[in-house]
């Protein structure tokens, strides 16, 4: 027996050794060099965090601070509702006064107690990476980095479950749960593991509430969503040629990110730089403009199309926004054959060298469309050009090609004078509609929307904005009436972007809303969020109206209108948590 109870022990004992072993073997996945703090707070006293690895849920709300200890209430558990096809989130925080601590989480299934399932694999877990950010601090203009406060913001999305969090630092996860549409309307729990390098796990419970309502899929959704694709970006931070076969690979699953986010719209440019210079990477033409010795012009279409049908191919397909007419400086570029080199020209609305540049090019593109299939659902855009301009541009554009319509984001307040050509319409953040020009607009089936630059200190995305301003923005779409969303830049990436956020211009992250190698940010997700929302709003008012619900159509519209406000309230992330919950609550009714 004693000789048993020897050999029992001596097992037991390497049992503990293999376990101690399994449990340093964390391997953690291989990631990016983030960037130095400029900034960090000397003043936090570490030395009074517990020893070992803290963790704890937190609110989606919060952008934590990487050299400030979190100030939360510890929570081990997390409790969510959503409808079948919606995402929703969850954020863990992590921080230590100790060494490097390698940690790796695992998710398990989602379990109910009336024996329903769903996979694990519903869920995915991002570990939050920090990016130099700097402040509003007057918003337009260009700006030396030195002129302003320099700090990290958590922000880019790292798409693995391991990390080595160091010592005296704080680090987010982001958990985005996508909700099959096929789930049974229950309440579920999983379980989110921490398995920690010489420490005991961590355990933190989800219980998700799924209620007996169905989001459509992204494609279907009808908020306007029209965020710019700068598809230039990627082709100079990966170093490869535009449109070769490696750029279309690293262009397809960042593409089809934005059109899981319900995007509508494609983004072309016609000629060189509609722009100018303002963003890091110009836009090229998508169009080659060739003045034969002749003098008659030759266009090849081969980019367009490409990038057209891709786009298609992706689910992006209600509209396709041409840059422009009227470009910044009204400047133009094209290959003469003659001179056999490239010929830039300044040539304004209205002029001689305007008609003779644009009337043959419109003829030819109008006739490529059609045989296309694409004629009726081609803009010509334009971005904040002043009336003068756009006049003497539609009374050209009326003249030779007027099934097209215009696409244009007015910061003139100028769009009363344009009644009946803007089939696509975007206000500035806080100028509003009238409203009898939106029921007109809506029954000729226009669109109208608003947009943010770096003109709006609220809201915005910016790399340093807090979260729940982007799901704000879906809120306000709704009160306000708009038809959804525009935002200059999708992936116009800075030099370095996985860095530094900062530009010559405008506050950091106006540039971009995700980052190189297809990982989103808790400023996309939370615009998305905020669509989500945008969308159940919709879906109720629709079927309240048709059920004749008067009263939960009057509690609707009004817990809406709380959010037609162009001011940021000292209580947004309660106000928003609240009508979140009215909101699900008015859709179990």
């Amino acid at each position: 027996m004693k000789m048993y109870k020897l050999v029992l022990a001596v097992f037991l004992f390497l049992i503990g050794i293999t376990s101690c072993q399994k449990e340093k073997e964390i391997v953690v996945s291989k990631t990016y060099k983030e960037a130095q703090d400029p900034s960090p707070v000397s003043s936090e006293d570490w030395s009074s965090v517990s020893k070992g690895l803290q963790a704890s849920i937190a609110s989606t709300d919060i952008r934590f601070v990487k050299s400030v200890i979190p100030k939360i209430k510890t929570q081990t558990s997390w409790n969510g509702t959503a409808w079948k096809g919606e995402r929703t989130s969850v954020q863990l925080v992590l921080w230590s006064n100790d060494s490097i601590n390698y940690v790796r989480a695992n998710i398990s299934d989602f379990k109910s107690n009336s024996g329903a399932s769903l996979p694990s694999t519903i869920a995915n877990t991002h570990f939050v990476k920090y990016v130099i950010t700097d402040e509003f601090a007057g918003g337009c203009g260009y700006r030396k980095p030195e002129n302003f406060a320099s700090s990290l913001a958590a922000d880019a999305f790292e798409n693995i479950n391991s990390y080595a969090v160091k010592a005296q630092a704080t680090r987010p996860i982001w958990v985005t749960i996508d909700v099959p549409e096929n789930s049974e309307a229950t309440t579920y729990q999983s379980k989110i593991t921490l398995d920690i390098q010489g420490q005991k796990s961590k355990t933190f419970t989800l219980n998700l509430k799924v209620i007996d309502k169905t989001l459509p899929k992204s494609k279907d959704w009808k908020f306007h969503l029209d965020l710019w694709q700068n598809p230039y970006a990627v082709a100079r931070y990966h170093h490869v040629e535009p449109w070769s076969k490696e750029h279309w690979a690293l262009l397809e699953p960042l593409m089809k990110r934005l059109a899981n986010a319900g995007q509508k719209v494609i983004t072309v440019s016609l000629n060189k730089r509609p722009w100018g210079g303002q963003t890091y990477d110009p836009f090229e033409a998508m169009i080659i403009w060739k003045k034969m010795a002749d003098g008659s012009w030759e266009y090849d279409f081969t980019v367009f199309d490409n990038w057209v049908q891709f786009m298609m191919d992706l689910g992006v397909k209600k509209q396709i926004s041409c840059y422009s007419m009227v470009p910044w400086g009204n400047e133009f570029y094209y290959f003469d054959e003659s001179q056999n080199k490239e010929i830039k020209i300044k040539a304004a609305p209205g002029s001689k060298e305007y008609e003779d540049l644009w009337i043959p090019f419109l003829t030819k593109f109008k006739a490529h469309l059609i045989e296309k299939g694409w004629n009726k659902i081609t803009r010509i855009a334009m971005d904040e050009r002043g009336p003068k301009e756009m006049k003497q541009m539609l009374k050209l554009l009326n003249k030779y090609a007027p099934e097209f319509g215009v696409s244009f984001a007015d910061n003139h307040k100028s769009y009363k004078l344009y009644p009946n050509e803007l089939k696509d319409m975007s206000l500035a953040f806080g100028s509003p509609v009238d409203k009898e020009d939106l029921v007109v607009r809506r029954e000729n089936n226009y669109v109208s929307t608003h947009y943010v630059c770096c003109s709006d200190g609220f809201p915005n995305t910016f790399t340093f904005s807090p979260p729940a301003e982007g799901v704000f923005i879906g809120w306000y779409t709704m009160a306000a009436d708009f038809d959804g969303f525009l935002r200059w830049a999708y992936n116009s990436w800075v030099e370095n972007p996985l860095q530094d956020s900062r530009f010559r211009a405008w506050p950091a992250g106006d540039t971009y809303l995700v980052y190189p190698g297809n990982r989103s940010s808790i400023r996309f997700e939370t615009l998305r969020d905020g669509i989500e929302d945008a969308e159940k709003i919709r879906i109720l008012r629709e079927e309240f109206q048709q059920k004749e619900m008067k009263n939960e159509l009057k509690q609707l519209n009004e817990l809406v209108a709380k959010f037609n406000i162009t001011e940021k309230p000292d209580n947004l992330e309660q106000m928003l948590a609240d009508a979140k919950e009215k909101l699900n609550n008015l859709a179990e009714k």
